[in-house]
């Protein structure tokens, strides 16, 4: 049995780059940054930048949806590839396939607006634990899978 699974949350650092192949396929390319859970020797967090590609109609929507700055979450594999450079050398390329995506959060949320909201999911996510969260005077108790909480999150704040 192989697994190949990732899911990734992070903030676009830039607009994603929609191409479209000879074949008019679409390909979108775009860097994931992604916290990491622990701070270095001088307290501070680092992030990996995460290189990812995703294909045809979600290529598509993910350029028309996302831009920089944006809270992402994002399905998919990981694949490596190999070609050879203008110098004749081999370069090796790993990046992450992204089969599905999740915006995480509205447009009010990412332009400072509503921050509160996607603080306690963040938390939630964050630790990987229960939360009973407060939704229009309904309780809910997130205790499922991170990708139950994506779809939460954006039914929540969209």
């Amino acid at each position: 049995m192989a697994i190949n699974s990732v899911v990734l949350v992070g903030r676009m650092t830039k607009d994603a780059e929609l191409r479209y192949t000879p074949s008019n396929v679409a390909v979108a390319t775009f860097t994931l940054a992604v916290n990491r859970s622990f701070k270095n020797q001088n307290g501070e967090r680092e992030a990996d930048f995460i290189n990812i590609v995703m294909w045809r109609q979600q290529a598509e929507n993910l350029a028309s949806w996302a831009k920089k700055g944006a809270l992402v979450g994002i399905e998919g594999r990981i694949q490596t590839r190999s070609y050879d450079n203008q110098q004749g050398q081999r370069v090796y390329v790993t990046e992450v396939v992204a089969e599905d995506f999740s915006l995480l959060e509205s447009r009010s949320v990412r332009e400072g607006k509503d921050k509160g909201k996607v603080d306690i999911l963040h938390q939630a996510i964050k630790h990987q634990r229960n939360l009973l969260l407060i939704f229009q005077d309904k309780k809910i108790l997130l205790d499922e899978p991170i990708q139950w909480i994506f779809q939460m999150m954006i039914y929540h704040f969209n």
